[in-house]
């Protein structure tokens, strides 16, 4: 998106849109949900194989034989990036007998070969070599067989993938999602941290928690002096589509000090008017006024430093913290600057383990001229990402993401509680209600996006 598609700044000071609200059926999410092995093979065979998956890293394949590979439940994708520039994404498993094709998390080559037998499949699915055609009473497989294809789209450098043979286009999937992060230019933003946590927990106890902030004040009581996060200051909204979004303000004290004798000009804070050229003792009575200073700032010095996507953003872009929910398995919270990356994937057989993978992206500042903000504090601009994987409670996840997976631990054992009756939930917690109400909806053989596409044209 360029910045000079409008004709005067007046939009960027607009408010965010809100979405519309959707109608809920009142769901009491029942804990079978999170340990039930024949409720874990609905999900699977009627929701994870007829969504929109966030998957691979476009940008980080960009040379024809590039590959990388994901394991998604009891499946494996494999994305390839073929001779015209495209990229295609098939099942990591050869048509002979079954044996998975690639191993590694990502590689180069000129064609899959199967480990097993030799058979040869191009980087376009196609079979070109086996051993004793002639031994084959079905006749040559090289005439007969391809690698199974699975559909695939690239949106923000990500690589998107959906297990049914007739998807709805990735963008209509993604609903008002698609012009928002469009705008951040996340395509070209570089990966900095990368933490897989293989994890004790159903992986939709980890997205519950993604999709509510009633639990920051007493998990996360350390963010109570940094963003708004009080409920009453905070907009949520739901799309259609099945997705959410939390839009908390930012750059300035937070409204939850008031009253309290707690600094008003915080560290965090600190750093921030530092980073953008503003000294804080020039707002010592005048504290919530940063803010707006910050945005000016960014304004301004965003473009010579390499932001030239700040063009492209509301003032309230640059400061505060977007979080979304895209259905069914991703949460990331999206800043100007920043792109944290968290997603849950169902363990392949069990039912109470899930992958959780907590990363994060950040736009590249011109000639690496300043540090680049992370999870993990400042970096130079051109680290190296190593992926580090590893079981639950043998590495730390980061505070926020150790104190989320400290209670989620505990929740998922409440779970198989016979004292355990059901939900019971504030109105901020409705985008957990809304979600597994989808969940219900796809294991039903309901589908939002083509239900109501098929109500319009009968109409």
């Amino acid at each position: 998106m360029a910045s000079d598609l409008h004709d005067s700044s007046e939009w960027q000071k607009e408010p965010a849109p809100q979405w519309p609200e959707p109608e809920f059926r009142g769901h009491r999410i029942p804990g079978y949900r999170y340990h039930s092995h024949e409720f874990f093979h609905k999900e699977w065979e009627n929701m994870w194989t007829k969504v929109w998956l966030l998957l691979g890293r476009a940008t980080d394949m960009p040379e024809p034989g590039d590959y990388q590979m994901e394991e998604i439940g009891p499946d494996s994708i494999v994305m390839v990036r073929q001779q015209d520039g495209s990229i295609k994404s098939y099942y990591n498993v050869c048509q002979h007998r079954g044996a998975r094709l690639v191993f590694n998390e990502e590689g180069t080559t000129e064609a899959l070969t199967c480990p097993y037998h030799g058979w040869r499949w191009e980087l376009d699915g196609s079979l070109t070599h086996v051993l004793d055609p002639e031994d084959f009473p079905e006749g040559d497989p090289c005439d007969n067989l391809k690698l199974e294809e699975v559909a695939c789209e690239v949106f923000a450098g990500f690589i998107w993938v959906n297990m049914d043979p007739d998807p709805e286009p990735l963008k209509d999937y993604l609903g008002p999602i698609w012009d928002e992060w469009s705008a951040y230019e996340i395509d070209d933003w570089k990966r900095y941290v990368a933490m897989t946590a293989h994890s004790p927990v159903n992986w939709k106890v980890i997205l519950d928690n993604f999709n509510e902030s009633y639990h920051l004040p007493t998990v996360h009581p350390q963010t109570s002096s940094r963003i708004e996060e009080n409920y009453k200051w905070t907009q949520f909204d739901m799309a259609p589509e099945g997705h959410a979004r939390m839009w908390m303000r930012g750059g300035a004290p937070s409204r939850a000090l008031i009253g309290t004798d707690e600094p008003l000009m915080n560290e965090s804070l600190e750093d921030q008017l530092k980073r953008w050229e503003l000294d804080p003792d020039d707002f010592e009575g005048r504290e919530y006024e940063t803010r707006e200073e910050i945005q000016q700032q960014m304004r301004k010095l965003g473009p010579e430093r390499g932001y030239n996507h700040f063009g492209n953003l509301r003032d309230h872009q640059l400061t505060d913290t977007y979080h979304y929910f895209i259905f069914p398995n991703f949460a990331v919270s999206v800043w100007a600057d920043g792109f944290h990356f968290l997603r849950a994937r169902p363990h392949p057989t069990d039912p109470t383990k899930s992958v959780f993978d907590n990363w994060w992206y950040a736009p590249v500042p011109k000639d690496n001229c300043e540090k680049v903000r992370t999870i993990n504090g400042p970096m130079d601009a051109d680290a190296d990402c190593e992926h580090d994987e590893f079981n639950y409670g043998e590495k730390s996840l980061g505070l926020l993401i150790d104190q989320d997976m400290g209670v989620t631990t505990g929740q998922q054992l409440g779970f198989r509680s016979r004292g355990y009756k059901g939900v019971y939930l504030a109105k901020q917690e409705h985008r957990i209600r809304r979600y597994h109400e989808l969940i219900d909806d796809y294991i039903e053989g309901r589908r939002p996006l083509k239900d109501q596409a098929n109500k319009i044209a009968a109409e």
